[in-house]
């Protein structure tokens, strides 16, 4: 195994790219996520790859759609306004059925905000974003050890699936350091490449297009589509049961949030309160089936995020009333602390100082 190294996440995030064998990066600076252009334009030389610091977001985006559909390992990273300017692109990509990564560092919104972390690219993110039927495969990992295993991951199932992947971080994850193991890089799906516009020799031409003017070609377009989401649905839910088994109360969270709600947990596990976590690792494809088994044997549910509330929406579809779920999030770039989780978990399940009902 290889030795510990102490990275910032944002670099971290980049080297594990590249050791996960992306060659083509396209992109444009925002903060907080402008150590990766910064670090792939020192690395992609080195290992024959290319680096090019596009003139826009939208340019940035063009540029994956067409490294991807000539069948390279591409990525593009950005932040909250970036990847709004990228949307129209990334709908063209997921249609065109083409695979690439795209990393995700939030800041604080709406409009340009502040460059704060934030969890507010959630609806963003796992709804699409963009025009049309179409769905992104999202992660959120919890520590930096985990987003550069995730890199790996991320280029497989794009390439299993034809699908682009993101990669959901905020800005604690890319601005803070860990000590992490690279791992060493594991073997593509071995999926066909029969989509490759990588010249017409000797075969008839591959066009690469999203055009279907003819309504009822779209529409066959889109149930194929959705038949794929649908086995994504089916394989790929990920996600994390923290104390779990015995919990009257369970929080919902994921990526920086749900290691701040973990020390809450052990802090109300000190007094008595018997509260577990369920952690999306997954955000797209949501752990539903999950969610609803959980709701069958607690008393109440709380979604916590660095957001005024969107996850919360899918917590609440997915437990189907069973149980009551509310809701503890900081935004703008506030970061939520221990004690403040712990404290709305005593208001909301109306709880004493101790773990006694009120």
């Amino acid at each position: 195994m290889s030795e510990r190294v102490l990275m910032k996440g944002n670099e971290a995030i980049a080297e594990a790219a590249i050791r996960a064998g992306c060659r083509y990066f396209f992109g444009y600076p925002i903060t907080p996520q402008n150590e990766v252009p910064e670090y792939m334009s020192r690395r992609m030389p080195e290992v024959g790859g290319v680096f090019l610091q596009a003139e826009s977001e939208v340019a940035a985006i063009n540029m994956v759609y067409g490294a991807a559909g000539a069948g390279g390992r591409v990525m593009t990273s950005s932040s909250g306004p970036g990847i709004s300017l990228k949307q129209e692109g990334i709908s063209y990509i997921a249609a065109a059925e083409l695979p690439c990564v795209i990393v995700n560092i939030g800041r604080g919104g709406p409009g340009l905000g502040g460059i704060q972390p934030s969890q507010a690219d959630y609806f963003q993110a796992t709804k699409g974003g963009g025009h049309g039927d179409y769905k992104l495969i999202v992660l959120g990992p919890g520590s930096i050890q985990e987003a550069v295993e995730m890199m790996t991951e991320a280029f497989n199932l794009a390439e299993k699936y034809r699908n682009p992947v993101m990669l959901l971080g905020d800005g604690v994850l890319g601005q803070m350091m860990e000590p992490v193991v690279f791992p060493e890089p594991k073997p593509g799906p071995g999926v066909s490449r029969d989509w490759v516009t990588d010249g017409a020799k000797g075969r008839s031409p591959r066009i690469v297009t999203t055009l279907h003017l003819d309504p009822e070609v779209l529409e066959q377009h889109n149930i194929h589509l959705q038949k794929k989401y649908s086995e994504i649905e089916r394989n790929e839910v990920k996600y994390e049961e923290y104390l779990t088994d015995d919990a009257d109360y369970v929080l919902v969270s994921y990526g920086t949030t749900a290691r701040i709600c973990k020390t809450a947990i052990d802090m109300a596990r000190a007094e008595g309160i018997r509260v577990g976590l369920l952690r999306l690792i997954s955000l797209w494809p949501f752990p539903k089936a999950a969610l609803g088994c959980i709701a069958q044997k607690t008393r109440a549910m709380m979604a916590v995020e660095m957001s005024m509330g969107q996850m919360i929406e899918d917590v609440r579809l997915a437990v189907c009333g069973k149980v009551p779920v509310h809701f503890f999030g900081r935004s703008g770039g506030m970061i939520p602390t221990p004690e403040e989780v712990l404290d709305n978990m005593r208001s909301s399940f109306g709880l004493a100082e101790g773990g006694a009902s009120r």
